[in-house]
């Protein structure tokens, strides 16, 4: 196949001018809703409101709080699987959120973890 000026001669310029800012709004999008994630705060509370965790849209932990009454000397270990409880959940709205948030603006294409 012949080629002209560097594009195949399928391959008219002009679509190649159009595909390129499209793919420049949408990483632009998607750096914007990106840090507006990263600003959110997500809460999960857990065992009736025992125990609660905040998570940043950053994946950090903000915050753990602990009902006094949740607190057992005899039993560690349920306060331990309600403190991971908490913390993997808010982990998990994060992720969805941010899932959501990216299909929404990528048409629902998977980018394989672009860095955008």
């Amino acid at each position: 196949m012949a080629k002209r000026g560097g594009y195949s001669a399928g391959m008219m310029p002009g679509n190649m001018n159009n595909l390129m800012k499209q793919a420049q709004r949408m990483q632009k999008q998607m750096e914007t809703t990106t840090k507006e994630l990263e600003d959110k705060i997500y809460e999960s509370s857990v065992g009736g409101g025992a125990v609660t965790a905040k998570v940043s849209g950053k994946k950090e932990l903000m915050e753990i709080k602990i009902a006094p009454e949740a607190v057992d000397p005899e039993d560690v270990e349920t306060l331990e699987d309600l403190v991971l409880s908490a913390v993997n959940e808010a982990l998990r709205m994060q992720d969805k959120d941010y899932q959501e948030n990216m299909s929404k603006i990528s048409g629902g294409m998977n980018l394989g973890g672009l860095p955008f």
